[in-house]
């Protein structure tokens, strides 16, 4: 697969790609755990379908000592039993925040307050934050079809 246009060799999707890159590296040096960041990345890219990123972030995660038990988990995490109750509740909001159009009054309030009970004001700001950031790369690789499986891991460092 070739994709239908290089968004990194372009004037404008470099300046582009570098706002988004500047708001995601604002998150990392956020409390927010790296491990749930990572998680939430890959569960958002798996969603939409976006193959550069879900290679991506697997590919991350595990280089930062994540465990291919909970790699290969993260898209049936109700049912897992390697995720934490914090992380349960990232992987809820990252999945009705991607889903937001699905449903018909946007997050419900439940998993807001799910949320809420395990993340502080900045890590749910931070949360937040994150699942615009991703969702906004995945809608930009799927729509050029930016091809997957070649990533090599801080690549983009």
């Amino acid at each position: 697969m070739e994709a239908r246009l290089n968004p990194f060799t372009s004037p404008v999707g470099a300046k582009v790609l570098r706002h988004i890159n500047s708001a995601g590296a604002a998150v990392t040096r956020t409390e927010l755990p790296h491990a749930t960041q990572e998680l939430v990345k890959l569960r958002a890219s798996q969603i939409n379908g976006c193959a550069f990123c879900t290679d991506m972030h697997s590919k991350d995660a595990a280089h930062a000592g994540e465990t291919q038990t909970r790699l290969n988990l993260v898209a049936a995490w109700r049912e897992a039993t390697v995720f934490t109750d914090a992380e349960r509740a990232a992987l809820e909001l990252t999945e009705q925040g991607t889903r937001i159009a699905d449903a018909a009054g946007g997050v419900p309030d439940e998993v807001w307050e799910n949320a809420a009970k395990h993340y502080d004001e900045e890590q749910l700001i931070a949360l937040v934050s994150l699942i615009a950031i991703i969702n906004a790369y995945n809608r930009l690789n799927v729509l050029v079809r930016l091809p997957a499986g070649d990533y090599v891991p801080g690549q983009f460092a």
